[in-house]
C-alpha cells in the first residue's frame, strides 16, 4: 500500500521533487506516491489538513509557506526551531506534524561532496535574508565559514536574521545598497527569489576574488541572471541549486523512511535536462 506526500508551495506546477522521491522510491523499494500541491498563506492550513485527512504522512514546504509551516506544526526539530522556517513535515502516530528543516544539510553536502569545496573560513556573503536564507546560515556557520555577511533590500530583515544567529561580531548585517565596499568574498550565496526580468539588482565585480565560489539557491531558468553574473565576473565556480535541491530531498526521505537513497543517479539525471527548469524548492 503505497504511503502519500505531497510538496505545498506557490507556485509549485514547476516542482521536481515528485520526480526526485518516484527515483527514491523505486531505488529503495519503497510504495509511495508524491505530488505537488498548490497553496498560498491563505490557504495552506485547510490543504494541509484536507491532506492529512486523506491519509497524508509526510510533506515538503517550499516558498512561501516555510514559516507558516513552522507554525502549524506541534513540534519542531532542534535545527527547525533554530531557523525558524520548515521544509520538511513528518505526520506522527498522534496525528499531529513534526517540523524539521534538511536545507541547510543539503546545501553543505553539496557543496562539501559534490563539488568539493572546503568551506572553513570562507568569507561569505549572503544575498537575501529570506526563508532561504535563514534555512542554510546556520549550517554555514556550523560548517565552519569565516565572517559572514548579510545583505537585503530590507535591512530589518537583515537585522532578524543576525540576530537569530547570535554571533555578534562574525555575524554582519548590511543594507544591499552597500555591497560595493564591502570587498572581496570567497563565497557568494545567491538566496533572493529574484528570477530572468526580475529584480535583482546587478552585483559589483569587487566582491570577487581568485577563489571565489557563486552559489545560486535556485536552479534552471531562475538561476540564468546569477550565474551569468559569476561567470562574467572570473568566479572559478558557479553552482546552481539543483544540487542542494536533490540532497535535501534525500535528507527528507530519510526522516520519512529512515534510508537515504544515492542522490547521484537522480542528480545527473536531473542534470541533463535543467535547461527548462525553473525555480528551487
Amino acid at each position: 500500500m503505497n504511503q502519500h506526500f505531497a510538496v505545498f508551495g506557490m507556485p509549485i506546477s514547476h516542482s521536481l521533487s515528485p520526480r526526485i522521491h518516484a527515483a527514491f522510491g523505486r531505488q529503495t523499494g519503497i510504495a509511495l506516491d508524491y505530488v505537488a500541491i498548490e497553496a498560498g498563506p491563505a490557504d495552506f492550513a485547510t490543504k494541509l489538513q484536507a491532506f492529512a485527512d486523506a491519509g497524508g504522512v509526510g510533506a515538503n514546504i517550499t516558498q512561501p509557506l516555510k514559516g507558516l509551516a513552522a507554525e502549524l506544526a506541534t513540534t519542531l526539530s532542534e535545527r527547525a526551531q533554530r531557523v525558524g522556517a520548515v521544509n520538511t513535515l513528518v505526520r506522527s502516530e498522534d496525528n499531529r506534524w513534526h517540523a524539521d528543516n534538511t536545507d541547510g544539510t543539503g546545501l553543505i553536502r553539496d557543496l562539501a561532496m559534490r563539488h568539493g569545496l572546503d568551506l572553513r573560513e570562507r568569507r561569505t556573503l549572503i544575498v537575501g535574508a529570506g526563508g532561504g536564507a535563514r534555512g542554510i546560515a546556520p549550517a554555514l556557520l556550523d560548517a565552519g565559514i569565516g565572517e559572514l555577511f548579510i545583505v537585503n533590500r530590507t535591512p530589518e530583515r537583515a537585522d532578524a536574521l543576525a540576530d537569530m544567529l547570535g554571533r555578534p561580531g562574525h555575524v554582519h548585517a548590511r543594507y544591499l545598497g552597500d555591497v560595493a565596499v564591502l570587498g572581496e568574498f570567497d563565497l557568494v550565496i545567491n538566496a533572493t527569489s529574484a528570477n530572468r526580468g526580475g529584480t535583482l539588482a546587478p552585483l559589483p565585480r569587487s566582491l570577487v576574488g581568485r577563489r571565489t565560489a557563486a552559489v545560486d539557491l535556485s536552479y534552471g531558468e531562475a538561476a540564468i541572471p546569477f550565474m551569468a553574473w559569476a561567470r562574467a565576473t572570473g568566479c572559478y565556480a558557479a553552482i546552481d541549486g539543483l544540487g542542494m535541491l536533490v540532497e535535501q530531498a534525500a535528507e527528507s526521505f530519510k526522516l520519512w523512511h529512515g534510508v537515504r537513497p544515492d542522490t547521484n543517479p537522480i542528480f545527473t539525471e536531473l542534470s541533463s535536462h535543467s535547461a527548462g527548469l525553473v525555480t528551487a524548492d
